[in-house]
């Protein structure tokens, strides 16, 4: 079974999470996820999100604290997720270059997007790991 290891940001802003949409594909409608992606080999947990926040999103991102590791089964892949508090620089906004949408969800509403089933695993979690 291929396994991949994959870093994401929870980035807040007041109250709100940043949330990230995939594109859509084969005529579905791309999930919800955290803004993040796939560590490359030889490249570390922090670097490889700063690096995927400048691809998907076109800013900096100051990588916090490791709030939550995850691993999570589909069919046909294992993917360890490393959850990490996030704060974007200064006056950065989001764009969605390499996602088809960003929304910040208001505290306590995760559970109303469409997450993929990796990440919906730990939504409770992860709301109450970033307020700390």
């Amino acid at each position: 079974m291929k396994r991949i290891r994959v870093v994401a940001a929870v980035v807040r802003r007041g109250d709100a999470i940043l949330v990230t949409r995939r594109p859509d594909r084969d005529g579905e409608r791309g999930q919800w996820e955290f803004p993040g992606g796939k560590v490359e080999a030889g490249e570390s947990e922090p670097d490889a999100l700063r690096r995927e926040i400048r691809e998907e999103l076109g800013c900096e991102l100051e990588v916090g604290a490791l709030l939550l590791r995850h691993e999570h089964r589909y069919p046909t892949l294992e993917v360890e997720l490393a959850f990490y508090a996030g704060a974007l620089a200064p006056g950065a906004t989001p764009r969605a270059i390499g996602v088809a949408e960003i929304a910040w969800a208001p505290a306590g509403a995760l559970a109303a997007y469409d997450f993929l089933e990796a990440d919906r695993a730990v939504l409770g979690e992860l709301e109450r790991l970033s307020r700390s």
